[in-house]
């Protein structure tokens, strides 16, 4: 006799699943220097708790010898970790490729930590004072004039990639050039407005305020001066590897403008300063070495890409 239609015996107890449920292993914890270099910054209460394992003894004297030093890293760290927040925001890396080859990338970060030693090592060797302070202005001056270099070579490099593609890709090319226009106007108004910024700060709190809190009144002014500057230093590794964003135009194209970018500072270097200092072959393969190699590299990602991918210049 059958109770209700659940069998002779009565409602049947729910059966348990044939296999328990999936449950989700946790994210592997990552170590705090690793989040530094990969992942979003930790909290500053994150980076207190860590430091909190540290000697007290030890911080005491961190306190005493540099308690300046301390009290500024701790009030900029949280703005230097929204500034990196908000750059990788805008400008992912490692989302401008469309083709990634670690090999290549292996090597690329290899020969410029070579070339950066030999540079040193050139330094060290024959360099005098001035040298020394002619090295330091060509280094800034390339980071101020990198982006601005990139704005009017890409036009450029790109127009003769567009040239070379098939009529029937033209329009394609063209309609992809938008993400890069964005890039370009982010990055660019960020550099430019970082002085401006800056300045205007300085010219109200000289010029405008002369009270007591003066000096408070010019740190809260510079502070945006500040956070856009540390945006543009975290966006630029990102923006020069990507080119502003044109691989999706031509896979092929920050190899390009890397390889026309690195020829045109070794001309402003030689320009500006001269040969490097040493015999004058050291100085010479110093001069003409890095921006060929650089080039040989660009030519080999291209290679690949032709051989691996199709890709080609007139594609």
């Amino acid at each position: 006799m059958s109770h209700g239609g659940h069998g002779p015996y009565g409602p049947q107890p729910p059966q348990p699943p044939p296999y328990p449920p999936y449950v989700p292993y946790p994210p592997p914890h990552m170590p705090l220097w690793r989040r530094f270099r990969e992942d979003e910054w930790p909290t500053l209460r994150e980076v207190l708790r860590s430091a909190s394992q540290i000697h007290g003894c030890l911080w005491l004297f961190a306190l005493c010898c540099f308690g300046p030093t301390v009290v500024g890293l701790l009030i900029c760290y949280p703005l230097a970790r929204s500034a990196r927040t908000h750059a990788r925001r805008i400008f992912p890396p490692g989302a401008h490729l469309r083709v990634h080859f670690p090999d290549v990338v292996r090597i690329q970060k290899a020969r410029a930590w070579v070339a950066l030693a030999a540079t040193f090592a050139l330094l060290v060797a024959y360099a005098t004072p001035d040298d020394w302070d002619q090295a330091m202005r060509q280094f800034a001056l390339r980071m101020a004039i990198t982006p601005w270099l990139l704005l009017l070579s890409a036009p450029l490099v790109i127009t003769v990639i567009i040239r070379l593609a098939a009529p029937t890709a033209r329009a394609g090319m063209r309609a992809r050039l938008r993400p890069s226009l964005r890039s370009a106007l982010w990055y660019c108004g960020a550099f430019a407005a970082t002085p401006a910024l800056f300045a205007g700060g300085l010219y109200v709190n000289y010029e405008l305020y002369e009270g007591p809190l003066a000096p408070f009144v010019a740190i809260v002014l510079v502070l945006p001066a500040l956070w856009v500057g540390l945006f543009v230093a975290f966006a630029s590794p990102t923006v020069v590897r990507s080119a502003f964003h044109t691989a999706p135009v031509h896979a092929a194209l920050p190899a390009l403008l890397t390889g026309v970018l690195v020829w045109e500072f070794a001309a402003i270097s030689l320009a500006v300063g001269g040969l490097p200092p040493g015999p004058t072959f050291l100085a010479l393969l110093a001069a003409v070495g890095g921006p060929a190699t650089v080039s040989a590299l660009a030519w080999w990602e291209i290679h690949r890409l032709r051989t691996w991918h199709g890709v080609r210049l007139r594609a």
